[in-house]
């Protein structure tokens, strides 16, 4: 099968996939379940230097299990990281594209033996693959991401520069979507919606937030502050909430539906609280799969059109929620 260029736009994929499509899960933890180690400032993106296979075996379990939308692993990819490792630009920038390249031969690859032999009992999509792009906190490797509290020497350009050389490399590799991904303050979500304008970049984005309140933003602004800024943008295409506790985002999309006409997007974690000093998983009230499958029903119901997971969900966890968002999606033509 040659390269389909008719790549589906965001909202044609939410469409064919009954109105709610489905996100990937927990990256970093699923590497982690194949015995990667990266308690690393670079976290998943460590894998891209030493272990590339292993993030392309990870993106296919995603698609097995349902996954309409793969996030790339540039979540902790940055430049100034990778400098850090003792890489050069070039070599950094390489592995920014690596990543792109590693989820669209997966998806490509997924989607050619769907075709071939599309199995019964399942309904899958041609998946888009978002560039992941992640706050200034991620690179930070300190927990900011949720807390918001980045000193008073990070100003708005600061975050630009900050954001705008691995924007260029990712959007070059050729994504479907751009990601922002736990963004956790007002300042950031500008720097990101100028960037954008800045750049004249035509490639679909989504905006997310993180939240340690339930009610707003980790900095402690509220999300119609953050939310303004964003629904001015027409480059924007989604916005909403990953990697926060799954018992608030219910409430979360009820607040966001009142706060914006764009598609709204959630990808919680399991509920598990990540310290960023001292590097773990702290023990806290989590959801299982059954829960996922149960909640991700009412949080379509709510307004929500992208669900997946984030932080210590994986494969099966996507699969439950694929299995119930998909039910009304059974004629073969959908699929």
């Amino acid at each position: 099968m040659g390269k389909e260029k008719e790549t589906a736009s965001l909202e044609d994929l939410i469409e064919k996939a009954g109105g709610c499509a489905v996100v990937d899960g927990g990256f970093a933890t699923q590497l982690e379940r194949h015995g990667a180690v990266i308690n690393d400032p670079l976290w998943s993106a460590l894998c891209l230097i030493k272990d590339p296979d292993l993030i392309k075996r990870v993106h296919l379990e995603y698609l097995e299990a349902g996954a309409d939308i793969l996030v790339t692993s540039s979540y902790q990819a940055t430049l100034p990281g990778f400098l850090s490792r003792g890489l050069s630009i070039e070599e950094g920038e390489s592995l920014l594209e690596k990543s792109v390249k590693l989820a669209v031969e997966a998806r490509d690859s997924f989607w050619d033996s769907v075709q071939r032999t599309p199995g019964p009992g399942h309904c899958y999509n041609r998946a888009l693959v978002a560039a992941s792009i992640g706050s200034y906190g991620a690179y930070l490797a300190d927990g900011s991401e949720y807390s918001g509290c980045y000193g008073p020497d990070v100003n708005l350009d600061k975050l630009k520069d900050f954001h705008r050389r691995r924007l260029q490399v990712l959007v070059e590799a050729g994504p479907d979507l751009l990601a922002f991904e736990t963004i956790p303050n007002k300042i950031e979500a500008q720097a990101c919606v100028e960037l954008l304008e800045e750049e004249n970049i035509q490639v679909p984005s989504w905006i997310c937030f993180s939240s340690v309140d339930g009610e707003n933003a980790p900095s402690g602004e509220r999300f119609k502050e953050c939310l303004d800024i964003i629904n001015e943008s027409n480059k924007v295409h989604a916005v909403g909430i990953n990697c926060a506790p799954p018992q608030f985002i219910e409430a979360l999309i009820s607040k966001f539906k009142e706060l914006t006409k764009k598609a709204i997007v959630v990808y919680p974690n399991s509920g598990e609280v990540w310290d960023g000093r001292a590097k773990r998983w702290l023990p806290s009230k989590c959801f299982g799969d059954d829960k996922f499958e149960l909640f991700a029903t009412r949080w379509r119901d709510a307004g929500a059109k992208l669900v997946g997971g984030c932080c210590r969900t994986t494969p099966s966890t996507i699969q439950a929620i694929s299995k119930v968002l998909k039910r009304k999606v059974v004629s073969k033509e959908d699929c």
